[in-house]
């Protein structure tokens, strides 16, 4: 089974930026899309974006403009830049992969916290 492991939550200010990880143990091309979740206390989990094999992204509404979804192939690695935080965005971030044919991994999510 392919690992699924995201990194690079924290706290921050309203306004400042943050750069998340998924990595994955296996090859970038056996998967379909990788897509990143949010989910805040008391609220269901939330889509955020997603990035399918061919490099096409796409974001939800809530986020567009400024998150940004990108990879590199070569470390197996696939990264949410989030910018101009919100204490809304305050959440755990989960990675989640559809593999190509089928199949689907969840990290255990990374968290995290923007003050006002």
């Amino acid at each position: 089974q392919v690992q699924v492991v995201e990194s690079g939550g924290g706290l921050v200010q309203a306004g400042e930026s943050l750069r998340l990880s998924c990595v994955t143990s296996g090859s970038i091309f056996s998967i379909n899309i990788m897509g990143w979740y949010r989910q805040a206390p008391g609220k269901q989990r939330e889509w955020v974006g997603t990035i399918t094999r061919g490099g096409s992204t796409n974001c939800a509404d809530s986020v567009k403009g400024r998150f940004t979804i990108s990879r590199d192939s070569a470390k197996n690695t696939v990264y949410l830049q989030m910018g101009s935080l919100k204490p809304e965005d305050t959440a755990v971030y989960y990675c989640k992969v559809v593999y190509y044919g089928g199949g689907t991994s969840w990290g255990q999510g990374t968290q995290v916290t923007v003050s006002s």
